[in-house]
């Protein structure tokens, strides 16, 4: 395996830090600072990023070095390969994508089967962050946080209702117009609009009655059960940057997930 040169112009001890121990593996020590790359908007969701060999001359090491980092970073979706055509930076505005965090699947069909949601934006607006809140987004209690609830039909069926809170330094300047107006996934916009890119999610599951209004805004009957998905979503370096709390009706969906 390939070793930087101490002289080389390439690299300095600056680059790595913050990024990988220096005692990591070589290609580990070049994935990180590819992310930092795609961390810092260096290359945009969507765009290429070099090629493999731009990239071993860029950080003089050898190109089978730089393509097993680049394998770890697209099997985190973090940038995409196209055969024939280079790799691009992972973007949730593909087609393929949309659905990556939604495992709601209607019954009779597939993710995306039914068409795009027909969205209505119920609520947005700007409050302090209560310490749950502020815990699941890494902010202190009291914190200026955006809340954002949406309902989700299909077929014209209200299907999900979402709660989201989001940290409302990056998010300056989202209002409920603005989201009412894109008609892209919001994940795309927080991309495109505010540089903010959700590489990885954790959720939590369980069943919860529809109460609460709830009931209302999804047009059953007060008491009918509901699956609640709690969903932490971060960006880079695992900050966390979306808390969701979705309510799912399930007579005629169902959550469905691919283990490996």
């Amino acid at each position: 395996m390939a070793a930087i040169p101490p002289s080389s112009p390439a690299l300095s001890a600056d680059d790595f830090a913050g990024a990988t121990p220096a005692f990591s593996p070589l290609y580990q020590q070049i994935k990180g600072l590819i992310l930092q790359s795609l961390q810092s908007g260096e290359w945009k969701p969507g765009e290429a990023i070099p090629s493999e060999m731009d990239l071993a001359a860029r950080y003089r090491v050898s190109q089978g070095t730089v393509r097993k980092a680049i394998d770890e970073l697209a099997t985190d979706n973090l940038v995409v390969r196209r055969q024939g055509k280079g790799t691009f930076v992972a973007t949730h505005a593909e087609q393929h994508v949309q659905f990556r965090f939604l495992k709601l699947v209607p019954d009779s069909g597939t993710p995306g089967s039914e068409g795009p949601a027909q969205r209505e934006i119920v609520d947005c607006r700007r409050l302090r962050a209560s310490a749950d809140i502020a815990r699941a987004l890494a902010l202190r209690t009291g914190d200026s946080v955006l809340q954002v609830r949406r309902v989700l039909s299909f077929a014209g069926t209200p299907t999900i209702l979402e709660d989201l809170w989001l940290p409302a330094a990056p998010f300056k300047g989202l209002t409920a117009e603005r989201l009412a107006n894109y008609h892209g996934p919001m994940y795309a916009l927080f991309e495109t609009e505010f540089n903010v890119r959700m590489v990885r999610a954790e959720e939590k599951i369980r069943a919860e009655p529809a109460i609460d209004g709830r009931e209302l805004l999804l047009k059953v009957e007060r008491g009918t059960p509901l699956l609640s998905v709690e969903r932490i979503a971060y960006t880079y370096q695992d900050v966390p940057m979306e808390l969701r709390r979705g309510y799912y009706r399930t007579d005629t969906h169902h959550y469905h997930n691919t283990l490996n």
